[in-house]
């Protein structure tokens, strides 16, 4: 991949030596080139591990929800937690990467969280090829209800739970609160509400069946009936439990065009939904998430908004 975006880059050059005859080809390079730039950073989630330690907090680590080795999570716990909300967290990295303890993923959300007295959860599950998204929204469901069940070990309330997710990771919880049945099948108890960080697969069907960055390939494969079992426009049928989508205004691949359709389905069965577009790359949507900002506060009123105290 680095030879061919080094060769691109080459002809690039060499075609802006040309006449304005050549504009459309290096239009089309440059737009690959920006595609391909979004697709590294998307399928490279996991080069930040760093199994961080907050201070005035306790942390369980690999806490284990099923059979499986990556079916497991990390729990950052405040001080004197009595009845506290938690927060759990779904990385991203295209359905085929990613960690956990990613720094992007917990630093900056648990100091700013945990500082109000909000239990932090990461979780992993299983990834591509061993299990497709649908069976990933499984592990998502499944960890879930696992925490649920074991948070007031912890000083933790199972009624106030906000699941969020980030890339791939918002296209699973987006999809097991579109389809409710697969939270129900995995004993989940209701939760407050979701918040869904800069997915571009709420219509996986669309998606596929247009230009799309290789990845999808391999999450998704050929098969419609397949893309509408994992879409959650296609699945999202009633009202569901609040949501926010986040997304970025300045991706390549415009995610805010599947969120906003995606929560005006949402809005029109009764659901309070909203969409944030952030002017932020979708690094920085995950990553900045805590650190005092608009795009925080933002998050958090619609947190605060279901109850929490923020």
């Amino acid at each position: 991949m680095k030879k061919l975006c080094a060769f691109l880059s080459l002809l690039f050059v060499i075609l802006s030596s040309q006449n304005v005859n050549a504009q459309s080809i290096r239009e089309r390079i440059a737009e690959r080139l920006a595609h391909r730039q979004q697709a590294d950073e998307m399928e490279q989630e996991d080069d930040d591990n760093n199994s961080f330690n907050p201070e005035n907090a306790t942390v369980q680590r690999n806490v284990s929800y099923g059979a499986d080795s990556a079916q497991s999570f990390d729990v950052y716990i405040p001080k004197n937690a009595q009845n506290a909300p938690v927060i759990l967290m779904v990385h991203g990295g295209a359905w085929r990467v990613g960690d956990k303890a990613m720094n992007r993923v917990v630093e900056n959300k648990a100091n700013r969280w945990l500082a109000k007295g909000i239990i932090f959860v990461s979780i992993n599950y299983r990834m591509l090829p061993k299990a497709d998204p649908l069976m990933q929204a499984n592990d998502v469901a499944l960890a879930l209800a696992k925490a649920q069940s074991v948070v007031p070990t912890w000083g933790g309330d199972a009624k106030r739970f906000v699941i969020m997710g980030h890339s791939a990771g918002a296209h699973l919880v987006a999809l097991i609160t579109a389809n409710g049945n697969i939270a129900k099948q995995q004993g989940t108890q209701p939760w407050l509400g979701t918040v869904m960080l800069d997915s571009a697969a709420y219509d996986l069907e669309k998606t596929m069946s247009s230009k799309h960055m290789p990845f999808y390939d391999k999450a998704f494969g050929t098969d419609s009936v397949f893309w509408k079992s994992t879409s959650p426009s296609y699945q999202l049928s009633q009202k569901t439990i609040p949501m926010l989508a986040v997304c970025s205004t300045i991706r390549k691949d415009k995610p805010c065009t599947q969120a906003n359709a995606f929560i005006e389905k949402a809005i029109k069965f009764g659901t309070q939904a909203n969409v944030l577009p952030v002017a932020m790359s979708h690094k920085e949507i995950n990553e900045n998430l805590g650190l005092p900002s608009d795009y925080t506060n933002n998050v958090e009123a619609f947190m605060r908004s279901l109850g929490l105290p923020l």
